[in-house]
C-alpha cells in the first residue's frame, strides 16, 4: 500500500543560502542539525532549531566561529556531517575534511550532555583508521555494546569505535560491500556525476544488525554487530549479508516497528523497506522531497532534511534547505 497521497507534510524550518544535511531529535524533542562545510560562507556548523525554526548556534556561536584558513583547535567544528541525539547526549561528527580536499587532522566525534549542553568526551580516531581522502559520514551509537559505527563515504568502510576506551578500528575497507556501484545518478534525464561509497547506516536493535548502504548505489547491506564488535576481518567480511535491491538513498532509519526508511534521491521519494521480506514501497514522494538527506524519528514522526545536493552549485544564496516532518502512524 502507498501511504504518500494521505501522508501530510509539515515545513520545520527553512535556511536560504545554508545547505543543510543532518537532522536529529532528541529524547524531548528538541531539533538540532548541521551544516557541512563544502563552500565559503558557512554561518554555523551546528544548530538547535528554536522558537519558529529559527537557527540558534549550539552549543554556543565559539565552537561554530572556525573558517576556512584558520587554525584548528580542540572545542571548535570544521567541517561537520552529521548530528544523532542519543538518550541524553548529542554526538556531532567532524569530517574535518573541509571543502573535500583531505582531512586535515584525525576526525572525530564530539559529545555533548544535553541536560547542560556542556561538552563532555571527544572521540578522536585512530591513525590507520582513516584515508586522506576519508569524509567520515554518518554515525549511530549501539547502547549494548558500547560502540559508536560510522560511515567513510570518501574511502569505503566502516569504523567501530569504543564508547569506553575511545579506541577505533576499521572494517570492510574497499570491500565490495562499501564501494560505490556507479559513478552518477539520474535526475530528470541530468546526471550527477560522482562517487560516494558507504554513506547511509542504520542500527536494527531487535535483530542486531547494522545496515549500510553505498550513496552511489542500489545495493543495502547488513553485517551482525555481535561480530563487527569483536573486531576480527575475516568473520566480518564472511558474515556481511547482502539484503536486496533498493533504491539509490543517502540516510536511514529504523523505526519501532522494524520498517527501514531511506531516499529515492533520483525520483523525489521516502521508501518504506520491510528487509526481512524484502518488501519495499513508496512512503511519501513529490516536489517537497529535494534530495532526502537524512532521518530522525520522534513520537512516530518521521523528520527529514531536503539538502539538494544534485541542485546546488558554488553560489547557494538563492537556494532555500529544509527540514519536514511525516507523520508514520
Amino acid at each position: 500500500m502507498n501511504n504518500f497521497n494521505s501522508t501530510q507534510k509539515q515545513e520545520v524550518a527553512v535556511f536560504k543560502g545554508q545547505q543543510v544535511t543532518g537532522v536529529t531529535v532528541s529524547d524531548k524533542g528538541r531539533i538540532f542539525a548541521n551544516f557541512p562545510r563544502w563552500r565559503k560562507g558557512v554561518e554555523n556548523s551546528v544548530v538547535e532549531v528554536v522558537e519558529e525554526g529559527k537557527p540558534k548556534a549550539f552549543p554556543n556561536p565559539k565552537w561554530n566561529s572556525w573558517t576556512l584558513g584558520d587554525p584548528t583547535s580542540e572545542n571548535v567544528f570544521v567541517a561537520v556531517q552529521s548530528v544523532v541525539a542519543f538518550e541524553n547526549n548529542l554526538y556531532v561528527l567532524d569530517t574535518r575534511n573541509p571543502l573535500f580536499n583531505g582531512v586535515i587532522e584525525n576526525p572525530r566525534v564530539f559529545m555533548f550532555d544535553l541536560l547542560t549542553n556542556e561538552h563532555i568526551k571527544t572521540f578522536i580516531l585512530q591513525e590507520g583508521t582513516f584515508h586522506k581522502d576519508s569524509y567520515i559520514n554518518d554515525l549511530r551509537i549501539d547502547k549494548k555494546r558500547g560502540k559508536i559505527y560510522l560511515t567513510d563515504s570518501g574511502h569505503a568502510g566502516l569504523v567501530v569505535v569504543d564508547l569506553k576506551l575511545g579506541t577505533s578500528f576499521r572494517v570492510l575497507n574497499d570491500h565490495n560491500s562499501t564501494l560505490a556501484e556507479t559513478d552518477f545518478l539520474n535526475f530528470s534525464g541530468s546526471k550527477w556525476v560522482n562517487t560516494v561509497h558507504s554513506d547511509g547506516i542504520a542500527l536494527d536493535t531487535k535483530n542486531d544488525l547494522l545496515y549500510y548502504h553505498a550513496l552511489t548505489g542500489y545495493s543495502l547491506y547488513a553485517v551482525s554487530t555481535d561480530i563487527l564488535a569483536k573486531g576480527n576481518q575475516k568473520e566480518i567480511e564472511d558474515d556481511v549479508k547482502f539484503i536486496m535491491k533498493t533504491s539509490a538513498p543517502d540516510g536511514m532509519i529504523f523505526d519501532e516497528m522494524g520498517n527501514l526508511y531511506l531516499g529515492d534521491l533520483e525520483y523525489n521519494k521516502i521508501m518504506k523497506v520491510n528487509p526481512v521480506e524484502g518488501a519495499i514501497e513508496t512512503f511519501y514522494e513529490g516536489e517537497d522531497v529535494r534530495w532526502a538527506d537524512t532521518f530522525s524519528i520522534y513520537k512516530d514522526t518521521l523528520y527529514y532534511t531536503n539538502s539538494r545536493i544534485n541542485e546546488a552549485n558554488d553560489n547557494i544564496d538563492n537556494l532555500s534547505f529544509t527540514i519536514n516532518k511525516l507523520n508514520i502512524k
